[in-house]
């Protein structure tokens, strides 16, 4: 029979606390809850100060009775004393001097924000759930505070090598000069020698080219990239030349689904499921002059001669589709479903759908941070095809590889 398991506070003590009070209301705004939260904080802040007069030596020093102050906690607003001294030296870690939220609440806002609640959703959201009232430049005080993070996070240094890297892109509405503008969100997610993934940087750009992707290149390359083995792009014009203007030896390889959603574009929609059947035997051919076989086979049939742009389409970009049909099935799944950006940027795009338009940059820099850290955290295992792919970049990149490891 399972023994019972202990609670972390006796039940005698429970029963004590509860004592006198119905249950039903210990979790209401100023219940037992709520006194508890007090009591312990004020305990805390009175072996806080003293530690404080302990610590100070021969000075002269003491109590000097307490402060009031209000403070917002994620279920309500608390009255907390505030021990003080006779030299107002102290600053309690729990609440420090100006700060007027308890601790977890900005984390409570910040995690709202992430899940693409406006400021004012938020705002709402507060009042009904806990009858907080804030405004919504406080929630743009609190959410700005991961504009230094961003930062911090976009300057920090990368692996030397980097065996696959992902480049992808989505489109977000942010206002400009009076105008909702289209601007394109880079995304590179870098795949370490151990499998793990990891996001090495996140740029907003509403005019890409060639010197754009240049400097997002040097970026890496200045953060301590020494080397990137195979690329995967969508396509953008500029952007195979960028990549090996810094990392000559990289291989560039289009993603397949970007092209395929592309091919696809030009074609009407009762015509697409057809079509994208006929494309299978261009990606699926055991090798490249199989691929190209197929690829002149599909123009000269009834799909390609209907819609030629397809045809156009692939042969302007077959230089960087071509490495792909140097890998087994295995890898070439890897490659092709991109899975881990795909599932990023489903995610993002959710996000993005939920706020409309952004007011500033910085406001969708915010939001699309706070979702790719909430993503990160959760990847814990590498892709199930990185064995496979690993043993073949080993045969293919031979040293580069090894350097990756070490």
């Amino acid at each position: 029979m399972a023994r019972r398991k202990e609670p972390a506070i006796p039940d005698a003590i429970l029963d004590q606390l509860l004592a006198g009070a119905e249950a039903k209301t210990a979790f209401d705004p100023g219940g037992l809850l709520d006194g508890l939260k007090k009591a312990l904080a004020e305990r805390v802040l009175n072996a806080e100060m003293d530690h404080h007069l302990g610590g100070e030596g021969g000075v002269e020093n003491g109590r000097n009775g307490y402060g009031r102050k209000i403070v917002t906690t994620d279920t309500g607003r608390l009255e907390l004393e505030i021990p003080r001294d006779r030299q107002s030296s102290f600053d309690p870690q729990l609440i420090a001097k100006y700060q007027r939220r308890f601790p977890g609440f900005d984390d409570k806002i910040i995690s709202m924000y992430a899940r693409g609640m406006s400021n004012r959703e938020i705002v709402g959201h507060l009042r009904d759930l806990y009858g907080i009232d804030v405004s919504p430049d406080l929630i743009s005080t609190v959410t700005d505070a991961v504009l230094d993070e961003i930062a911090a996070w976009q300057a920090r240094p990368l692996e030397p090598v980097y065996p696959l890297v992902f480049f992808d892109a989505l489109r977000v509405k942010i206002r400009d000069e009076g105008l909702v503008r289209n601007k394109a969100v880079h995304i590179a997610l870098g795949v370490r020698h151990d499998g793990g993934k990891e996001i090495l940087g996140l740029w907003l750009e509403q005019n890409e080219g060639a010197k754009f992707w240049l400097r997002v290149m040097n970026e890496l390359r200045n953060r301590g990239v020494d080397d990137i083995l195979l690329a995967v792009v969508d396509g953008l014009k500029g952007f195979p030349e960028a990549i090996t203007a810094v990392f000559p030896e990289a291989t560039v390889q289009t993603c397949i689904v970007h092209l395929l959603r592309g091919s696809l574009d030009f074609v009407s929609y009762k015509d697409r499921k057809v079509v994208a059947g006929a494309l299978k035997d261009i990606y699926r051919a055991v090798n490249a002059p199989a691929a190209e076989a197929a690829l002149a086979a599909f123009e000269a049939g009834f799909w390609g001669q209907k819609y030629p742009a397809i045809g156009m389409a692939w042969r302007r970009v077959w230089p960087e589709v071509i490495p792909f049909f140097a890998f087994p099935t295995d890898v070439r799944r890897l490659i092709y479903t991109t899975n881990a950006i795909e599932a990023l940027n489903s995610k993002l795009r959710r996000a993005v759908r939920a706020r409309g338009h952004f007011p500033t940059d910085e406001a969708a820099l915010k939001l699309l941070y706070l979702v790719l850290n909430r993503a990160e955290k959760k990847w814990i295992m590498p892709p199930r095809e990185w064995s496979m792919a690993k043993a073949q970049f080993a045969v293919m990149f031979g040293e580069r590889l090894k350097r990756a490891a070490a």
